[in-house]
């Protein structure tokens, strides 16, 4: 459909007319992707819930571990694993994301970060104020031990 609405397009080099790659369309419609906007809902749930308090069902669940046999294979992965690949992914792997979560402008800053929108001017002075932290591969796949 974006195609027939934005039309063909004549190439600058040769002058022919052809069709819009997909790139191109997505860039002409800027519309969010689809897993960035799974993604920062995530975060932004995740920093509703840390600032909960522990006494609270959910924060419980976030952070809990379960009890009894788990099953067989690889476990599963958390909420918890899942919000600090997100953070590695904008290279603010701050260990301490619940205590970054209760200050709602940078939780709000870091999770438009995580969208790729539109990130305030004065986001990269925070954004490089965090200490990035490494895990390994397999740390990520498969949750902190203690």
């Amino acid at each position: 459909m974006l195609r027939r609405i934005f039309g063909p397009r004549r190439d600058e080099v040769t002058g022919e007319w052809r069709r819009f790659h997909n790139e191109e369309l997505n860039d002409l419609y800027s519309s969010p992707n689809i897993v960035r906007v799974i993604k920062s809902g995530r975060m932004r749930w995740a920093g509703h819930v840390a600032r909960m308090g522990e006494e609270r069902g959910v924060y419980r669940v976030l952070l809990g571990k379960p009890e009894g046999r788990r099953t067989l294979g690889r476990p599963r992965r958390r909420w918890v694993d899942n919000i600090r690949m997100y953070l590695q992914e904008v290279e603010c792997g701050y260990k301490d994301w619940i205590g970054l979560a209760q200050d709602r402008d940078r939780w709000r800053t870091l999770v438009s970060a995580v969208m790729n929108l539109r990130v305030p001017w004065n986001a990269g002075n925070f954004l490089t104020s965090c200490k990035p932290i490494s895990f390994s591969r397999r740390t990520l796949h498969h949750g902190v031990s203690k």
